[in-house]
């Protein structure tokens, strides 16, 4: 397995401060999948976006659960383990 480097909460500034505070707000705890985009907080901010436009929407036809579904299905079958 790869190994990417990540910054923890105390190296934080700016963006990805900001970011990571949310993600405590919404979740509580920044996991992984945020961290790995930790070294480019742009980025970081560009795939929260689409995660909330495509998981976190109530506009959109299917449940959220249907969609949390569908995206568990499919990292399954993509054997990524979270």
């Amino acid at each position: 397995m790869a190994w990417i480097r990540t910054l923890d909460d105390h190296e934080a500034t700016g963006s990805l401060a900001r970011q990571y505070k949310a993600a405590l707000r919404r979740a509580g705890k920044v996991f992984g999948i945020v961290r790995l985009h930790s070294l480019d907080a742009d980025l970081l901010g560009a795939s929260m976006r689409l995660y909330a436009s495509t998981i976190t929407r109530e506009d959109l036809p299917l449940s959220r659960r249907q969609r949390e579904l569908i995206a568990v299905i499919t990292s399954r079958a993509n054997e990524c383990f979270y």
